[in-house]
């Protein structure tokens, strides 16, 4: 009997388990990433920049999704091929999900060869993998490309403009209505902004980091096989940046222009690990847009400095009441990035670990435990979520037979 007394006794000590809070005086480092969180309120005012020929313009840091300088950037404007991002997004998505694969072979239809402004002049019938299509977006703008693809992955260029629409939604790009896929249209309805082009922008090379392996390609050969037979055709990069000297390299991202739209581009970039959107909306000619994107990428380098948590505190094991076990394992639900606009010294930034006393079963994957909160010269920062990394089911009048049983054995 004090044998299992003391049992008892042992189990009540467990669940009484206290707040755990865990401190760190010296963060590391690190320039690079994705930020899950911020919470910083100093950067929602955006600091004066330079001027842009373009009447619309934005530049936002990746990671964190901050935007550093705007002009007129909830204006809606015509966005010409830009469009394509977000036809390049559902394609990653698609890839992503598994509908589809790179080495799918897609048959041009009429309607896609139909396609004026900007293409690569697919026949009807034509056969080309996703990759190559691919290639055609992202390098030579092909319209006929981008509806290739459409077809191919909703059936229809209709249906694929509403997962277009549907995904802007998503991204709270709240001022955007496309009515292609490819932006080919001069309609005063298909519309968007500077700040939702920076927002699906971030999308793409955020979720599908791989785009750059294609928007960084200056020029390559397709072959087009056809009933007229086989002839190479030469594909070369509209971004007229990639090849121009600067301070930092230069990643893509996408070019567009019509007679409505005038110049536009979102520019991408990246600098000791710092990666930086800029979009130009506009532009009066086809110098002026690399020209306005230049220099926002410049004084966005001169300017902004990135701090990134990769060695986060470590997370102990979280108790479980009456549950079948007795703890579960945490995870962080993300890294976390602050950007300064400021100078302050990153070696000031602490780190606080606040977790739950307990979790009571049952216990699912997912569930939040705790936070772990940042500031600097004690002012809040942002945090991360501490999450649940396992299951755990309630235990049952079984369960705590054979746990007094193997104690009584044990002891």
């Amino acid at each position: 009997m004090k044998r299992i007394a003391a049992i008892w006794c042992t189990c009540l000590l467990i669940l009484a388990y206290p707040l755990q809070v865990i401190h760190a005086e010296e963060p590391s480092l690190v320039v690079s990433g994705n930020v899950i969180y911020n919470q910083n309120e100093d950067t929602k005012e955006t600091a004066s920049g330079p001027e842009t020929q373009a009447p619309s313009a934005l530049l936002m840091e990746a990671s964190t999704g901050q935007v550093i300088y705007e002009k007129n950037a909830d204006e809606q404007r015509s966005p010409a091929s830009i469009t394509k991002i977000m036809t390049l997004i559902l394609i990653f998505d698609a890839i992503e999900s598994g509908k589809i694969k790179m080495t799918d072979e897609v048959v041009t239809s009429a309607h896609a060869k139909s396609m004026g402004g900007s293409q690569v002049f697919l026949e009807e019938g034509e056969v080309q993998t996703v990759e190559t299509l691919i290639k055609c977006i992202v390098v030579a703008s092909g319209n006929d490309a981008s509806v290739a693809m459409a077809e191919y992955i909703a059936g229809d260029e209709g249906t694929f403009v509403q997962m277009m629409n549907e995904r802007a939604k998503g991204l709270g790009m709240n001022n955007t209505h496309f009515e292609d896929c490819c932006g080919l249209t001069d309609s005063l309805t298909h519309v968007t902004t500077a700040r939702d082009i920076a927002l699906m922008s971030r999308e793409l090379i955020n979720k599908y980091p791989q785009i750059h392996n294609y928007s960084t390609i200056w020029m390559e050969n397709i072959t087009h096989v056809t009933k007229q037979g086989t002839k190479e055709f030469g594909l070369s990069n509209t971004n007229k940046l990639l090849k121009m000297a600067t301070n930092f390299t230069t990643t893509g991202l996408k070019t567009g222009s019509t007679s409505l739209a005038k110049y536009c581009f979102s520019a991408t970039a990246e600098k000791d690990g710092v990666r930086l959107i800029a979009t130009v909306m506009a532009a009066p000619d086809y110098k002026a847009r690399f020209a306005d994107a230049q220099t926002l990428l410049n004084y966005g380098y001169a300017n902004c400095k990135l701090y990134e948590d990769k060695e986060m505190l470590p997370l102990p094991e979280m108790m479980v009441k009456n549950g079948v076990e007795e703890t579960v394992p945490l995870k962080y639900g993300g890294t976390f990035s602050y950007l300064s606009l400021k100078g302050e010294d990153f070696n000031n930034i602490e780190k606080e670990l606040v977790l739950e006393e307990l979790l009571e079963a049952p216990v699912d994957p997912g569930q939040v435990a705790g936070t772990l909160k940042y500031s600097l010269n004690g002012k809040a920062l942002g945090e991360v979520q501490v999450l649940t990394n396992g299951t755990v089911e309630e235990a049952g009048f079984k369960d705590y037979f054979g746990k007094l049983f193997d104690g009584w054995l044990i002891g």
